[in-house]
């Protein structure tokens, strides 16, 4: 089998992965913040572990990484933990239904609006991102309270200036949330030096953890009302939770096993580095573009942009029926709208959406050249 659906969920984890993950089930699963016996000291110790290693990663402080169930549950503890009345958000043209289903909830609700301001993907050659920022400026109102920004888009490998973007925002008093789902363990990050005062992430994509675990990591002195409430071992005689990170945020028992696993993934992508780590994305897109590009009949979208992800279609051939061949073959890759009709929409795709390709660590040339033979047959 051919895994070309990283971008979904990676695969396959790495051996230390699921090795932690069987260990923490075996040997001290126990309940931290819920005990001084020692299975509960053990899972404690690993989860402030896994804090640091993701804190280092981020570039923040171990005590504002909040362990959520993944980057949608991250998004919204940050969207309804911050948005009032008459509040204005600025979003972009690429960002998931994580991002635009709860802000759509709520203006149609009454309690927000909001406006799209361009990611300028579809442009020939990637724009100055001072481009970006002036049609940012010209959407900014007084009410204006948060903008949401993907880092890296989950249907092509646009990349958004997020230093720049930061910058604006700092400037003008606006709370800058970044959806990280893509770049978290592909795209060095320093929440400090791109002023990001929240990051949403999951444990299970860039950082090959396992799923059931996100992060949202918060920039120090940003407070968020609670999305739950409830037990989380510390101040247990107060009624309301504690004004403090992590337990203010992260009521009830912890998947201390996916975290544990999580830890592992992320000092492998620390072992890896970053830099190698988008080094061999961009030399699989390359090949595959090389390759798909001699295709007749092939279109890729936004071919500009260069990572981890390539979306294409096959003549006019259905993508789900494009997919399901390519299955037959041995080979995963996702098809339809990948919860991004914004993304989708921008990047003029057709009504039945486009074919996903997303690379991880361990995909390899051949990996691409076996797509490669697969479309090359169903184009004839």
């Amino acid at each position: 089998m051919i895994y070309l659906d990283n971008a979904a969920t990676s695969f396959p984890k790495p051996p230390a992965v699921c090795k932690e993950v069987l260990n923490c089930l075996e040997n001290y699963c126990g309940n931290p913040g819920r005990g001084a016996h020692s299975l509960s000291l053990a899972a404690a110790e690993k989860v402030y572990e896994c804090r640091e290693n993701a804190a280092a990663l981020l570039g923040c402080e171990p005590e504002n990484i909040v362990f959520t169930l993944n980057t949608t549950h991250a998004l919204n503890i940050v969207i309804k933990g911050v948005l009032r009345p008459k509040d204005h958000v600025l979003l972009s043209d690429l960002e998931h239904n994580s991002v635009l289903r709860p802000l759509w909830r709520m203006a149609q609700e009454g309690i927000i609006e909001y406006d799209i301001y361009p990611s300028l993907t579809v442009e020939s050659r990637p724009p100055a991102s001072a481009l970006i920022c002036s049609h940012i400026s010209s959407l900014i109102r007084p009410n204006t309270r948060m903008l949401i920004c993907c880092h890296s888009s989950n249907i092509c490998s646009r990349v958004l200036p997020l230093r720049e973007i930061g910058a604006l925002c700092r400037r003008r008093g606006i709370l800058f949330v970044v959806d990280a789902a893509q770049s978290a363990g592909h795209l060095p990050i320093d929440m400090k030096k791109m002023n990001i005062d929240a990051l949403c992430a999951p444990g299970h994509k860039g950082l090959l953890g396992p799923q059931g675990c996100g992060i949202l990591a918060l920039r120090s002195g940003v407070l968020l009302d609670t999305l739950t409430e409830g037990g989380n071992g510390v101040n247990s005689l107060e009624a309301g939770m504690p004004d403090f990170s992590p337990e203010r945020y992260e009521a009830g028992t912890l998947a201390v096993p996916a975290i544990a696993g999580l830890s592992e993934g992320i000092k492998t992508i620390t072992a890896h580095g970053i830099i190698n780590i988008r080094a061999h994305a961009n030399m699989l897109y390359h090949t595959l573009y090389d390759m798909l590009s001699s295709v007749r009949g092939v279109t890729i979208y936004a071919p500009a942009h260069v990572g981890a992800v390539m979306l294409f279609n096959v003549r006019d051939i259905p993508s789900d029926t494009a997919a399901r061949e390519l299955d037959r073959a041995g080979i995963c890759v996702r098809s339809g709208f990948h919860c991004s009709p914004l993304g989708h929409a921008t990047l003029k795709t057709p009504a039945d959406g486009a074919i996903r390709a997303s690379f991880g660590i361990y995909n390899t040339q051949k990996d691409i050249e076996s797509l490669w033979r697969t479309v090359r047959e169903l184009a004839k």
